[in-house]
């Protein structure tokens, strides 16, 4: 309250379009008058009425927010997003409109390559599998049987931003040949890079997806990728569902034309497809990439940050653009 007049401050309009971490979307509440878009009855009613005074949205990066929404929001100025992956948000939109856009980056680098590592373990070295066979008292009557090395492997990575360096710099410790593709060259790296993702995959026996998602990259894991892989080859996924043919990888699993996958991140997730179910060769894992408590937490003191920082009439951390 405003000792002098007596008048109750008024907070700032925020739109929350998904759940946060909890504590970062707790301490979101303290500070701003935040509405819950997903929890709405109405949402076109509660635009109506954000519409006058709405000039930030905050959302995650799988949630982002689409043109529609955002053009339902005439006084709209900052889109910040609890992810690093920024595909979820319609970009040309927002730059035609000038609404600065952030998100946070390199605090979740270090947890989704490890995630990496442990989804190809876990692929190559049947750890899911031995799992249930000791469960389930098998062990008693036979030997879990051999599984492939990860040493002196060829590792194959699509897309060598910072997360795919990091996956790089994991697999070289395991005595593996990396090599790369992505769509411009990097003169300083050290891997060597392939001119296109069949080549890569044909040269390599395992594939990691690590690039971004959005239209530029959907599909890139082709069913011709899949196949130049082979039927001894293992995928692992932690860019986004949408950068491989998600049908064919079913269909080259199924028959044994490919020979495992570990897989953070789906289509249509989390209602993903069932047939992933009755898999043998596939480790499933429900998009949890960057799920650790301190890098959540500083996802969510970024996304705080930023807004801050914004409303202040101050440079925001971390702009894509």
């Amino acid at each position: 309250m405003d000792p002098s007049t007596g008048a109750v401050p008024r907070r700032e309009p925020v739109l929350l379009m998904a759940a946060l971490h909890a504590p970062t979307q707790a301490s979101l509440e303290e500070r701003y008058d935040v509405h819950r878009f997903w929890c709405a009855e109405d949402p076109s009613a509660l635009l109506v009425r954000l519409a006058p005074s709405c000039r930030v949205v905050v959302t995650g990066g799988s949630r982002g927010i689409d043109a529609t929404t955002m053009a339902a929001l005439p006084r709209l100025q900052l889109v910040s997003s609890f992810g690093v992956g920024v595909d979820a948000i319609d970009l040309n939109h927002a730059r035609q409109r000038g609404i600065v856009v952030t998100n946070t980056p390199d605090v979740l680098t270090e947890d989704v390559a490890d995630l990496a590592i442990a989804l190809l373990l876990a692929s190559i070295r049947r750890i899911p599998q031995a799992d249930r066979f000791v469960r389930e008292g098998r062990w008693a009557q036979a030997a879990f049987g051999l599984t492939p090395s990860l040493q002196r492997r060829r590792v194959g990575i699509i897309g060598l931003g910072r997360i795919g360096l990091a996956i790089a710099q994991r697999c070289a410790a395991f005595n593996t040949d990396v090599r790369w593709y992505g769509p411009r060259p990097k003169p300083d790296c050290a891997f060597y890079r392939h001119n296109d993702p069949v080549e890569l995959a044909d040269w390599a026996d395992i594939l990691i997806a690590a690039c971004p998602g959005g239209p530029d990259t959907r599909g890139i894991v082709s069913r011709g990728v899949l196949q130049a892989l082979g039927p001894q080859g293992v995928f692992v996924n932690i860019a986004r569902g949408s950068v491989v043919d998600e049908p064919a990888l079913i269909d080259l699993l199924s028959s044994g034309k490919l020979g495992g996958a570990g897989l953070d991140v789906f289509d249509n997730e989390p209602r993903i497809d069932p047939r992933f179910f009755g898999l043998d060769n596939v480790v499933l894992h429900p998009h949890q990439g960057s799920a650790t408590h301190s890098t959540r937490a500083a996802m969510g003191d970024l996304v705080l940050k930023n807004v801050a920082a914004w409303l202040a009439g101050d440079p925001v951390l971390t702009p894509v653009f």
